[in-house]
């Protein structure tokens, strides 16, 4: 049965910020999955931040029936959210809808109080005005998005995709939301808690290309253990050149890097084989089933059965 999803748009919205949800849960790919309606508390046709004028037909009522609520945005002067988009977030939600708030959409969401006592995040440059006006969150300006099961929330543009990429990896498995990055041209993959920033050194310098075939040459190798001094002398690199190389490229460290390709691999495994448990932990590298299975629940809060429980036909 396909997934409702309803993306609430307004007055004034960013294009871009509309259409990565529509991109990621709509187009052919996604027409047997999930149903997708764009809806609004105004009527008739809303401006856009490029200068052309939208119009969904659709009220805030096609909240009722879906099972993911996505505020893509919201203005850039942060303005109140009206009562009736605030009423309509907290009746989904009451009923077991999964709230999405990317970038600035993260404002209606905290004010609708569905992040009461929990943590948001939301563009860096905004996270103190979240903060200010929401003070019963938790504001983390730092990272790319937050989980916090029934409710999302994400940083700027660019991770508003890593967001709704995550969901659908959540929802359908890493192989699917993998194809659908290859479509959009865009990484599959980046963990929650990667910084906001990246310090990648411009113009691009030798060392980024060493870098990137040592991770590629990692990537295929994730049974192995891999020491911080043996992949910096393969990258011609001191120790310290490679560490500070790897986190400005990547915005994380090259230990938790590793164990964010271990936990993909072992997903993937998990979705499309039958492998043994034990299987999957040597094949991704964490050396036993024990050690799999604390990562996992630590990662995903499920156990590699139950997560494997989902994927079967």
């Amino acid at each position: 049965m396909r997934k409702k999803v309803a993306i609430i748009a307004f007055d004034g919205i960013t294009p871009f910020h509309l259409s990565v949800p529509c991109l990621v849960f709509g187009g052919t790919h996604a027409e047997s999955l999930f149903e997708v309606t764009v809806c609004a508390s105004e009527r008739g046709p809303m401006r856009t931040t490029a200068g052309f004028e939208i119009s969904t037909g659709k009220s805030l009522r096609a909240l009722a029936g879906a099972d993911i609520v996505i505020m893509p945005t919201w203005h850039d002067d942060c303005r109140p959210s009206p009562p009736a988009l605030l009423q309509a977030l907290r009746r989904a939600h009451d009923r077991g809808a999964t709230i999405v708030g990317l970038c600035l959409g993260a404002f209606p969401v905290a004010e609708a109080g569905l992040l009461d006592g929990r943590t948001v995040t939301t563009h860096w440059a905004f996270s103190d005005k979240l903060a200010q006006r929401c003070p019963q969150v938790r504001v983390d300006e730092d990272v790319l998005y937050v989980d916090e099961g029934d409710v999302l929330t994400s940083a700027g543009a660019a991770a508003s995709l890593d967001c709704s990429l995550y969901l659908l990896r959540k929802l359908l498995g890493a192989d699917y939301a993998n194809m659908v990055a290859r479509r959009l041209l865009v990484a599959p993959h980046r963990e929650g808690g990667q910084a906001q920033f990246i310090d990648r050194p411009v113009p691009a310098t030798a060392s980024d290309g060493r870098l990137a075939k040592v991770m590629e040459w990692v990537q295929h190798r994730l049974a192995e253990e891999h020491s911080l001094d043996a992949l910096a002398e393969r990258a011609s690199m001191s120790r310290r050149n490679f560490t500070r190389h790897f986190r400005q490229a990547t915005g994380t460290s090259f230990k938790q890097w590793l164990l964010n390709q271990r936990l993909t691999h072992a997903q993937r495994m998990l979705e499309t084989s039958g492998a043994s448990i034990e299987a999957v932990a040597q094949a991704a590298g964490f050396g036993s089933a024990i050690s799999l299975r604390q990562h996992f629940r630590a990662t995903f809060q499920s156990s590699p059965s139950a997560y494997r429980k989902l994927f079967d036909a």
